[in-house]
């Protein structure tokens, strides 16, 4: 699958990248809202894994224009996991919510349901 993931934080981002692309995947990253929507404007992706919390703006709004411009699965990967932060990921248009740290067996799980 082509997958787009949104993450700030470096190292998560390298990590992430480099099992996604061990699993097959074609990898696209960016590091806040501006850099993901050139890459959701650049062409089709399958699935949107997104930080919440970007430093220029929020995964609320990733999530709400990559909706807009294709179909495409989108699973939240925010610091948080309470009911409310699980209502408002899906509210705004997240098929899945995964609590960081990420469980790896977790991640693949939602990729099998969304490859399916």
């Amino acid at each position: 699958m082509r997958i787009l993931l949104v993450e700030d934080h470096r190292d998560t981002r390298r990590t992430l990248s480099r099992l996604l692309t061990h699993f097959g995947h074609e990898v696209l990253a960016a590091d806040n809202v501006r850099n993901a929507l050139e890459i959701i404007a650049s062409g089709e992706l399958d699935v949107l894994l997104c930080d919440i919390g970007l430093p220029d703006g929020s995964g609320y709004e990733v999530i709400s224009q990559a909706k807009r411009k294709q179909s495409i699965k989108a699973v939240a990967l925010p610091g948080f996991g309470t009911e409310e932060d699980i209502r408002r990921s899906k509210e705004a248009g997240f098929d899945f919510h995964l609590v960081k740290p990420i469980d790896l067996h977790e991640l693949q799980t939602v990729l099998d349901k969304v490859a399916a």
